[in-house]
């Protein structure tokens, strides 16, 4: 077990990895940088507010200063800023990919290519360099009668993906991405990536791995659009939930043989090996599982549902894995097979988010409640709150809280969470109500 962590971020997903962390037998400390005064709160969590997540140089330093043994990367900027890499070279064990390994992510097109390459199924598509070539392209897929989905190819914080409900929504979509290229004005030209839309459910499984092994979270379903009933624009994410009624165990051990496993030899076999999390963004259709993308990092909100649900220690894993010796430390702990191992019971979590989110978010806004969400034993894991002079909260842009109700299933989870999440307000707070609401009957996934 390391004694000293850093987690690199400041969000609900790095609030929830610091709240895990921090509790584990043997963590003296967990550094958060730059953290925020919400994580603060967490016993044994200290931040390091000066410090930018996107400075190899100064995160280094950090390490160095406070005797770091695992350095955990959260958000995707930073790695594919090379921030991994840095403190790779300054000797600091470091749970997170390369910048070179995390293109899986930051390049819909290179992931595209990866996945071709390694036999792994995605939805029919095509990465495009030319506007006028993806425009032709959407048009092919509507005159088959497959839906449109349109993809900006670099990072886009979860929200570079328009679903089409027309033809006419597609080509906007296109012509949208291309003026922004241009309007860029530095020369470069990202392709964009039009794909068939596929019919089914979502599903999230999120592995551990050192390059060649792997473990995997317990899966977990978020939701994107902003609005009750998928209404509403794509966001970094609105909620979810754990376990999954219609993916199994032995569903999701398929998954990582088929997906993840091939992945990361073709990761491999490119010489960008890939250590950290790989998280797999699927849907489950009637004819088997489809990749639709890859992470290189936990995701959000999905980590704030599923580490409560998670039943072993996590910082030995996150070490093994950043020195290559996941095996042997997942067998040490008695663990077999390929999924780590989780409580019986259920976990859902319901993204509070700012004013005008995602277009136009806007901030300040005084926020009531988190003291009586926690007070129903709720998580209330912070993202973007600032304290307030008197030692309350107020809103930042963007996603704000990730309030977990935990429960026996999924019906007792969900209603821990929707009474929590209640209990908070402020000016122009908006959340989805239907989390969980309509579950799947369970059923085989080829």
């Amino acid at each position: 077990m390391p004694t000293r962590v850093l987690v690199v971020g400041g969000g609900g997903r790095e609030h929830a990895l610091a709240w895990k962390l921090a509790a584990e037998p043997g963590v003296n400390e967990v550094w958060v940088a730059p953290g925020s005064v919400g994580i603060a709160r967490e016993p044994r969590v200290r931040i390091a507010a000066d410090v930018d997540p996107l400075d190899g140089p100064s995160v280094v330093a950090l390490t160095r200063a406070r005797a770091i043994e695992l350095a955990v990367i959260g958000p995707e900027a930073p790695l594919a800023a090379g921030v991994g890499d840095a403190l790779r070279e300054a000797g600091v064990a470091t749970f997170g990919p390369s910048a070179a390994a995390t293109r899986i992510e930051s390049s819909k097109a290179f992931c595209r290519e990866v996945a071709e390459a390694a036999g792994v199924r995605m939805a029919r598509g095509a990465a495009l360099d030319r506007p006028e070539d993806a425009l032709a392209f959407a048009r092919e897929l509507d005159v088959t009668g497959a839906g449109v989905v349109v993809k900006a190819d670099g990072l886009a914080a979860g929200k570079g993906v328009t679903v089409c409900a027309s033809l006419a929504e597609a080509e906007a979509a296109i012509m949208a991405l291309g003026l922004a290229a241009r309007g860029a004005g530095d020369g470069r030209s990202d392709p964009i990536v039009v794909e068939e839309r596929l019919d089914g459910r979502e599903a999230s499984v999120i592995a551990i791995t050192d390059g060649r092994d792997v473990l995997a979270l317990p899966a977990v379903r978020d939701h994107k659009r902003l609005g009750d009933g998928d209404a509403g624009p794509n966001t970094g994410g609105m909620g979810g939930y754990s376990p999954l009624p219609d993916l199994s165990d032995d569903a999701t051990e398929a998954i990582l043989e088929t997906v993840h496993r091939p992945l990361l030899a073709e990761l491999g076999r490119r010489g960008t090996p890939f250590r950290g999390a790989l998280f797999a963004g699927l849907m489950l259709t009637t004819s088997g599982p489809v990749l639709l993308e890859c992470n290189a990092r936990f995701g959000d909100p999905e980590t704030q549902v599923a580490l409560p649900r998670l039943g072993v220690a996590l910082g030995p894993l996150l070490l093994a894995a950043a020195r290559g010796e996941l095996l042997p430390a997942a067998r040490s702990l008695g663990l077999r097979g390929s999924l780590l191992p989780a409580t019986r019971g259920a976990s859902v979590g319901i993204v509070l988010a700012a004013a005008g989110y995602p277009a136009r978010a806007r901030g300040g806004e005084l926020i009531r409640g988190i003291d009586a969400a926690e007070d129903q034993g709720a998580l209330v894991f912070h993202a973007g709150t600032t304290a307030t002079a008197d030692g309350g909260w107020a809103t930042r842009p963007g996603r704000v809280l990730t309030v977990v109700g935990r429960g026996q299933d999924l019906g007792a989870a969900r209603l821990a969470a929707e009474a929590a999440a209640t209990a908070i307000t402020w000016d122009g707070l908006q959340r989805r109500h239907d989390i969980a609401a309509a579950l799947p009957v369970p059923e085989a996934v080829g």
